[in-house]
């Protein structure tokens, strides 16, 4: 074994306390990108992202943005002679809170209960910048301070937005990026000791469907009963979309199966916090569900509030609606099966306008070659148990961007959280020991990536 692989662990328990501490600062940063108001701090993040990458010592360090939209940071560490280039990605803006009076600590003031640390980002996906800079910190402990590969830090601004310019920042910065290994460290791994690489996730399309009845409100008394009114309508439409048995009922969807281990059924429920007596919907394995078959849910309806409403027919009412594509499915015709159902069964002579919105291809690899297989050795290595593959049933629109624009790169799809994480939720969380495993797990794969594994 190489004196650097046997001098790896001490260097990563020696950075953590710090990595955690500048993990913290991150968290304090408000950079909900989505939200105007909140350009500035996303822009500040950028700046302590870009600061930290300085700090240990990378040879050039960037904060670029494409026309519109949010900053990125781009660092590199040359890679030694003949030792190949790795890029790490993950991304420093943050999902809004959701109301920030139902956090049992406040979101941006990150708080550790129970070994867990508490604030938004804390997990997606400021962990994930963290865990990158402390491997970096690690192996500036060791030695002569060289790293066993080049390394290329790439950190964006705008992936809870749908990454909309990332295509121009990957085409604009292709050189500087291109990379034989990208590990991209923002997805979840099964439970805190147990690693997982994310081998396949859902794509995505969304729309606006808007139902029309009237050309104005009328009385409810003096109409109703020969005219119906929109929200009904809508809801009546919004109803369509499943079957009887809560299956996705429009045509033409690709659904797969999976010989994929099955969930624990009681565990999916306590993760989800799923009411007692509710039923689960759709048929198949709960890995098929989640992973290998498409999901719709309605999103949001603009209607009147409950304490607003009067008694008339609301002449329109509108649905956001989204739906989860199994891999396989490409987007655009996914978009118009939505479409073409929504418009095409319309009740009472209703008229359905359909607008369409975001969306994102699925993923799939086949973790098949020796950077897949040195992960799985490190990996299990660092978390005490087998790494194993796995699906989420989320979608993340730029790693198939990735893998089209560098086709010739292994791609490594890691987890910084669990399912207690609450990504996206209410009360988001990091488990702090998971996060020295991941921290260990990703510097003793650049380790052995670089030919000095032993």
């Amino acid at each position: 074994m190489s004196n650097l692989r046997a001098a790896v662990p001490a260097a990563v328990d020696q950075v953590l306390p710090g990595a955690r501490a500048d993990l913290e600062n991150l968290v304090r940063i408000p950079s909900i990108w989505a939200d105007p108001a909140h350009h500035d701090d996303t822009r500040r993040s950028a700046e302590a992202v870009a600061e930290l990458a300085r700090a240990e010592g990378a040879s050039s360090v960037d904060i670029v943005a494409a026309e519109g939209g949010a900053p990125a940071v781009i660092a590199h560490w040359p890679a030694p002679e003949g030792a190949p280039t790795v890029l790490l990605y993950a991304h420093h803006d943050v999902q809004p809170t959701g109301g920030d009076e139902q956090w049992t600590s406040a979101p941006f003031t990150p708080t550790e209960r129970n070994g867990r640390l508490y604030g938004r980002g804390a997990a997606d996906d400021k962990a994930g910048v963290m865990t990158h800079l402390a491997v970096l910190r690690a192996f500036r402990s060791v030695g002569s301070g060289a790293l066993p590969v080049g390394v290329t830090l790439f950190i964006e601004g705008e992936e809870e937005s749908g990454s909309p310019t990332l295509t121009a920042l990957l085409a604009e910065h292709h050189e500087r990026l291109t990379a034989d290994v990208i590990v991209i460290a923002d997805s979840s791994n099964p439970a805190v000791d147990v690693p997982a690489l994310t081998t396949s996730l859902r794509g995505l399309v969304q729309c606006t469907v808007e139902v029309k009845m009237l050309e104005r409100p009328a009385h409810s008394g003096v109409y109703g009963g020969p005219l119906g009114d929109a929200l009904t309508a809508l809801c009546r439409l919004l109803a369509t979309l499943h079957d009887d048995k809560g299956r996705v009922a429009i045509p033409g969807l690709v659904h797969n199966t999976s010989e994929a281990p099955d969930l624990d059924e009681d565990t999916f429920r306590s993760d989800a916090a799923a009411l007692e007596g509710v039923e689960l919907i759709g048929t198949g394995t709960l890995v098929e569900r989640l992973w290998q078959q498409p999901a719709i849910a309605v999103l949001g309806i603009d209607a009147p509030r409950v304490a607003e409403a009067a008694n008339v027919l609301l002449p329109s009412a509108r649905a956001a609606v989204s739906l989860r594509l199994a891999p396989g499915q490409d987007p655009a015709v996914a978009q118009r099966s939505l479409a073409e159902h929504l418009t095409g069964h319309a009740p009472w002579g209703a008229t359905v306008t359909v607008t369409p919105g975001a969306s994102a291809a699925p993923f799939e690899l086949d973790a098949v070659g020796a950077v897949y297989d040195a992960a799985r050795r490190t990996f299990s290595e660092a978390y005490g148990n087998a790494a194993v593959e796995v699906g989420i049933g989320g979608s993340i629109p730029f790693i198939a961007e990735f893998a089209r624009t560098f086709p010739g790169a292994a791609v490594l799809v890691t987890g910084v959280g669990d399912p207690a994480s609450r990504w996206h939720g209410i009360d988001e969380s990091l488990d702090l020991g998971m996060f020295g495993h991941a921290v260990l797990a990703e510097a003793l794969l650049l380790t052995e990536l670089g030919g000095a594994g032993g």
